[in-house]
C-alpha cells in the first residue's frame, strides 16, 4: 500500500510542481495587490485635482457621455479622498456593424473633481509594463494567462484540476510523512547542520507537515475559486441547500423582452439603499455592478476601499432585475444555509482576509512555502530518478559482463562502479 502511495505522490507532485510553483509565488504577491499596484502606479490611483468630488454616479454619466463607445459596468459608489475613481468598462455595440466597438482598455481611472480620465488599461493583459504588472500577475495566478479555446476557459479549468490533484496529493503526503509512529518527531525536524540532500528532503517533508492544515485549506479553496459552479457547488448542493443566485442559477432570470428599458444606476442605488436599511446593514451601498448578459444589477455593501472585504466573511451583495427592479437574490455574510455559508467562506479563506492583516501575511508566507515545496519535491524526484537510472545502467553492465561482479580493484570493477 505504501509503495502505491509513494508512486501516486511522485507522479502527482511532478505533474503539478511547476503549476504550484507559479501559483505559490503569484499568490504571495497578490495578497497585497492593491497596495503594490498603488505603489507602482501612483498616477492611476492619486487624483490630480484637489477639491470637492463629484458623485460616483455623476462621474459615470460623464464618462459615458464623453465616449459613447463604452459602458460603465462596475462602479465604486464612494470616492476615497485624494484618490481616483476606478471603473470597469465594456464596449457598447456599434449599430452600424452590430459588433462591439473596438476598445483597448477595460479599466479607467477618473479624476473625481473634473471627471477627466487620468489613465486607461486592459486589466489582465499579457504585459510586464508597470501599469499592467499586478493585474497580469493576478490573472496569471488563476489562469496562467492561457486563452479561451473554442469558448472553453482552458486556464481556469487547468488550474482548477491542479487544485483537485493537489488536494488529494496533500492527503497522501501526510500519510507518507509518518512512516513510523515511534519516529514521529523526525517528521517535524529539519537537519540544518547536514545541509545538502538531507535538508532538501526535510524542507519538503517536514515543511509540508508543519503547514499541512493551511495547505489543505488553500488547495480546497483554490478549487472553489476556479471550479465553483462546475465542481464545488454541485457537490455542496447534495449535502445542503444552496440559495439560488443569478450567476449560478439562470432559471431565476427573466428573459429579455422587446422594448425593455434598463433601470438607471440612480434608481438601483435608491432601491439598494432601502433594501440595506430593511436588512439592518451597517454599511451603505459601496459598489455597483451591471451584468448585461444576465440583465441584472449587483450591489455590494461596504465602506470605501473595502471592496475585497478586509476581515470576516466578506461583504453583503444583493441582485436585482435590471428592467423590473425585482430582487433576485441576497448574499449576506453569515446568513443562509450551511451550504451558503460554506461557499461564502471560500474567498476569505483563500485570500487570508478572513483573519484580516494577519491572515494576508499567513497566505503570503504560505505561497512562498508552496513554491519551496514544489522545487524541493522536483529536486528529490530528480535525485531518485538519477539513482534509478544509474542502478539500471549498472545492472545492464553486470548482465553483459557477469565476471565484473567479482572485481573490486580491477578494470571491470571500476566500470561497474562508474
Amino acid at each position: 500500500m505504501r509503495g502505491q502511495l509513494v508512486r501516486l505522490h511522485r507522479w502527482f507532485g511532478v505533474a503539478t510542481a511547476l503549476f504550484l510553483f507559479v501559483a505559490g509565488l503569484t499568490g504571495a504577491i497578490i495578497a497585497w495587490d492593491h497596495e503594490l499596484d498603488a505603489a507602482l502606479n501612483p498616477s492611476f490611483y492619486q487624483a490630480r485635482t484637489a477639491g470637492p468630488a463629484l458623485s460616483s454616479l455623476e462621474l459615470a454619466n460623464r464618462v459615458e457621455a464623453a465616449d459613447p463607445r463604452l459602458q460603465v459596468t462596475y462602479l465604486p459608489l464612494e470616492v476615497e479622498p485624494g484618490q481616483t475613481l476606478q471603473m470597469m468598462v465594456l464596449p457598447r455595440t456599434d449599430p452600424a456593424t452590430r459588433k462591439p466597438y473596438p476598445l483597448d482598455f477595460n479599466q479607467i481611472a477618473v479624476d473625481p473633481v473634473t471627471g477627466e480620465i487620468q489613465g486607461r488599461r486592459e486589466w489582465g493583459a499579457v504585459s510586464l509594463a508597470r501599469l499592467n504588472l499586478i493585474p497580469f500577475i493576478y490573472k496569471l495566478h488563476y489562469t496562467l494567462q492561457l486563452p479561451f479555446m473554442g469558448g472553453f476557459d482552458v486556464g481556469t479549468w487547468l488550474m482548477g484540476i491542479v487544485g483537485i490533484v493537489w488536494l488529494f496529493d496533500s492527503a497522501i503526503a501526510l500519510c507518507l510523512s509518518f512512516p513510523s509512529f515511534k519516529a514521529w518527531r523526525k517528521s517535524f525536524a529539519f537537519r540544518l547542520k547536514r545541509g545538502g540532500y538531507a535538508l532538501t528532503f526535510d524542507l519538503h517533508r517536514s515543511g509540508g507537515v508543519w503547514i499541512w492544515g493551511v495547505l489543505m485549506i488553500v488547495a480546497l479553496t483554490s478549487i472553489s475559486m476556479n471550479l465553483s459552479s462546475q465542481v464545488v457547488r454541485p457537490i455542496v448542493s447534495r449535502l445542503s441547500t444552496l440559495t439560488p443566485d443569478p450567476i449560478n442559477n439562470p432559471e431565476i432570470l427573466r428573459a429579455p423582452q422587446p422594448g425593455d428599458r434598463v433601470l438607471s444606476r440612480e434608481r438601483i442605488v435608491d432601491i439598494a439603499r432601502q433594501a440595506g436599511k430593511d436588512r439592518h446593514l451597517t454599511v451603505p451601498p459601496g459598489g455597483l455592478y451591471y451584468a448585461g448578459g444576465l440583465h441584472a444589477y449587483g450591489v455590494g455593501f461596504y465602506a470605501p476601499g473595502n471592496d475585497h472585504g478586509d476581515i470576516g466573511l466578506g461583504n453583503p451583495w444583493m441582485y436585482w432585475d435590471a428592467v423590473t427592479g425585482k430582487q433576485l437574490a441576497a448574499q449576506i455574510p453569515g446568513k443562509g444555509t450551511a451550504g451558503d455559508i460554506f461557499m461564502q467562506v471560500q474567498f476569505p479563506l483563500h485570500s487570508g482576509r478572513i483573519l484580516g492583516l494577519g491572515g494576508r501575511i499567513l497566505i503570503s508566507a504560505t505561497g512562498i512555502a508552496v513554491a519551496v515545496l514544489s522545487i524541493t519535491g522536483l529536486l528529490i524526484w530528480l535525485k531518485k530518478l538519477n539513482a534509478r537510472r544509474r542502478s539500471a545502467h549498472n545492472a545492464n553492465l553486470l548482465a553483459r559482463n557477469p565476471d565484473g561482479a567479482h572485481g573490486t580493484n580491477g578494470a571491470s570493477g571500476t566500470a561497474v562502479r562508474s
